[in-house]
């Protein structure tokens, strides 16, 4: 057994060495982390917090695990899953709080139900609102910075509870600055009256666009970011990168900013084939795709030298 195993044990918490990550990601393939954690809820994660796990090893959150591509060979570090203690949703007039662990679709459809507009966009994004903070999760022309108007969350280097504001964050496209270490607890989100039906109707409409555009099977969402004043689903199909395959990995015949995943296939294939489209694009267009997914455990970045 680890220090650190023992160092989060002793804290109440149990942990799991070599614990597979695959079955806990959406393109279920990929390795195993050093050490996992399930937190139930706010209290678990301030003792663990007050382990300090990240003084010692790196720290990998897993939500709904649909942006997420860990490597074959896994993650040496401490992987964190937040439980159903992070799941609830609350509603205040227009104020909206939801728990880390909370399904995006979940929120989407509890905003509408109290009549509230500025978050049916989320009905099609299949994370949890810790991962869509994290990373600024959007669609449908609006993101999470329209609306979110705090976080709250431990940091895992010093065991600090921290409060902070939307302008502390630096919210951009599918960015911000929460460092891997820092695990957001819940969110605030202030939104506006509407009417219900025609908040279900969009929702509805969100729902049926997906389903006719996107593919479904073992996938992680859009690989790429769009790249300013582009579409990277359309620059890869205008490549010719539709169908093309490295492995148990090919780009999606419906929409060429979805890579697919054979059942029982390699993470590294995924990995691969993200670096030839990255290749291809460049080569044929001068436009230099950025990973949107999180890639975890791999030792060369996609794009690089």
């Amino acid at each position: 057994m680890s220090d650190m195993l023992r160092t989060i044990e002793s804290a109440g918490l149990t942990a799991v060495e070599n614990f597979s990550l695959a079955p806990l990601t959406t393109y279920r393939v990929g390795g195993a982390a050093r050490v996992f954690v399930d937190v139930e809820g706010p209290a678990q994660l301030t003792l663990l917090g007050e382990c300090r796990p990240a003084a010692e090893m790196e720290v990998l959150v897993v939500g709904n695990g649909s942006n997420l591509l860990v490597s074959d060979a896994g993650f040496d570090g401490l992987a964190i899953r937040l439980g159903a203690g992070f799941s609830a949703v609350s509603v205040l007039h227009k104020t909206v709080t939801a728990g880390s662990s909370a399904l995006l679709p979940v929120v989407a459809r509890r905003t509408v139900a109290e009549s509230l507009t500025g978050f049916e966009w989320a009905v099609g994004v299949p994370g949890t609102v810790g991962g869509a903070v994290r990373m600024n999760a959007g669609g449908h022309g609006s993101d999470i910075s329209a609306t979110l108007s705090a976080i709250r969350a431990v940091d895992l280097r010093t065991g600090e509870n921290l409060t902070m504001a939307p302008n502390e964050l630096d919210l951009g496209y599918r960015h911000s600055n929460i460092a891997s270490t820092t695990v957001v607890s819940e969110a605030e989100f202030q939104l506006r009256r509407g009417n219900r039906q025609a908040g279900e109707a969009e929702l509805s409409e969100i729902v049926r666009w997906r389903r006719e555009n996107q593919p479904g099977g073992a996938n992680a969402g859009s690989v790429f970011a769009n790249p300013a004043g582009a579409s990277a689903g359309q620059l890869i199909d205008a490549a010719g990168c539709k169908g093309l395959r490295v492995g148990t990995a090919s780009v999606s015949d419906k929409h060429a900013n979805f890579i697919q995943a054979d059942t029982n296939g390699s993470a590294d294939d995924v990995h691969e084939l993200m670096d030839r489209v990255i290749g291809i694009v460049q080569e044929q267009f001068g436009v230099q795709l950025r990973p949107e997914t999180r890639l975890v455990g791999f030792r060369n970045p996609v794009g690089g030298p």
